[in-house]
């Protein structure tokens, strides 16, 4: 089953995610706008159940911006660890199908993951996983406190 991506406003995205971003593209390259895509993951635990939204967060250099969110909820019981990891992997699934729009409209995108430069955090544990996972993949990588998509963006949702 597609999973089921919508706007901030709750307007569900009834096509393929790749194809709405695309448009989406064409249309504000049309409008003169200079674009910039990040990619962040959140997660909240409550009681048994976890709680994840990845966000696709476009900026419209100088412009503002706007949002898509897909948010997802499982069952497992993950260590801070998996968590991290998990919002991590999702992040990049959701990149993964927007690369080759972005590289063809020569838009930026960058993910960005909700993981601490701390040490003295817990979700410091997974820095040095989730940095070699997203570079590893080809995608510029941003934690706290530069990862405004998946620290803000994504944690309002989940919140």
């Amino acid at each position: 089953m597609e999973q089921q991506w919508r706007k901030l406003d709750g307007q569900r995205i009834r096509q393929p995610i790749e194809d709405e971003i695309r448009e989406m593209i064409v249309r504000e390259k049309a409008a003169g706008h200079e674009l910039k895509i990040c990619i962040g993951t959140d997660s909240q635990v409550k009681g048994r159940l976890t709680q994840f939204a990845t966000v696709i967060v476009v900026i419209r250099k100088g412009k503002g911006g706007f949002m898509y969110i897909l948010p997802e909820i499982t069952h497992w019981k993950m260590s801070i660890k998996q968590r991290m990891l998990m919002e991590v992997s999702k992040s990049i699934d959701a990149a993964y199908r927007l690369c080759r729009i972005c590289t063809l409209y020569g838009v930026d995108m960058e993910l960005h993951a909700d993981i601490n430069t701390n040490p003295g955090f817990k979700s410091n544990d997974a820095l040095k996983e989730a940095m070699g996972y997203i570079m590893g993949m080809g995608f510029a990588f941003r934690a706290k406190p530069h990862a405004f998509a998946s620290s803000s963006c994504a944690n309002k949702v989940v919140q």
